[in-house]
């Protein structure tokens, strides 16, 4: 199999496919002495080794309180603030906050924290996290095999039905989410509001998003996606995720997180 793909995990500097990629990338690992690539393949007995700057290897730590919905000796899951990157080349990450919010694993298998998905900047709700690289390397399978169950909260702009699968293609990939309208109430400004609740079937970027907009009932808030003159400034966009399903990767157990609606989702539909 390609290195890229058996090396997840193995390496603590490195945990995840992202950052394993990354390191190669930038010649950090060798095979039987030999640069490495993506392209490389491993087909047993070789000696990988990974060689990294020493001004590389510092740990940035954020100071943000993160709210905690579960830990184990293996993973955790958070709610994520909007406004605030999961990952990436910047200081205020979500990455960086969680040494400083979560307990370190007493596992030997133990690494930084790393989350196995992502949430848009502005996005709010249930956010995955591994604290082994075990833990890590199974999180990220269940993903690619798309074994998690994702359900996402969004308020939209305009009449629709009251539910539906939407499909499309993203950046030539093919999507897939499904939805059903929980609630609605009308509205001066955008004529008619609605709570839905979502289901990502693919994880495509901005998902959800862009299959909204394009059945023109773009998420309120939404500046990427939505119809100029009825773009809402100052109160972020109105997406939170809701809860994960999961199979713990070493208790073998169903387990479900769920991160309760912000209260500017309750606030438009609660009775005046």
């Amino acid at each position: 199999m390609r290195l890229q793909e058996y090396g997840v995990g193995i390496f603590d500097a490195y945990p995840t496919k992202s950052a394993l990629k990354k390191a190669l990338k930038k010649n950090y690992i060798t095979v039987n002495g030999i640069v490495a690539t993506s392209a490389t393949y491993i087909n047993g007995g070789e000696s990988i080794t990974l060689t990294v700057p020493e001004n590389t290897t510092s740990i940035k730590r954020f100071n943000l309180k993160l709210q905690l919905l579960f830990e184990d000796d293996y993973l955790a899951v958070i709610h994520k603030p909007a406004g605030i990157l999961v990952s990436g080349n910047h200081f205020r990450t979500i990455t960086n906050a969680l040494v400083h919010n979560l307990q370190r694993s007493s596992s030997p298998d133990a690494t930084k924290p790393q989350p196995v998905h992502r949430l848009d900047f502005a996005t709010t709700g249930v956010l995955l996290v591994g604290k082994t690289n075990g833990a890590i390397r199974a999180l990220n399978k269940q993903f690619e095999n798309k074994d998690i169950e994702k359900t996402y909260f969004a308020v939209t702009i305009g009449k629709m039905n009251r539910k539906g699968t939407l499909i499309s293609d993203i950046d030539n990939k093919p999507s897939k989410s499904i939805y059903k309208v929980e609630k609605t109430v009308l509205s001066k400004r955008f004529g008619q509001l609605n709570l839905v609740k979502l289901r990502p079937f693919t994880g495509r970027r901005h998902q959800l998003r862009i299959h909204l907009s394009e059945i023109g009932n773009p998420i309120l808030g939404d500046k990427d996606y939505g119809i100029e003159p009825l773009i809402l400034n100052g109160k972020g966009m109105y997406l939170h995720a809701c809860s994960l399903k999961f199979r713990h990767p070493f208790l073998n157990e169903a387990v479900e997180i769920r991160s309760e609606l912000p209260k500017k989702f309750n606030k438009l539909f609660s009775p005046k």
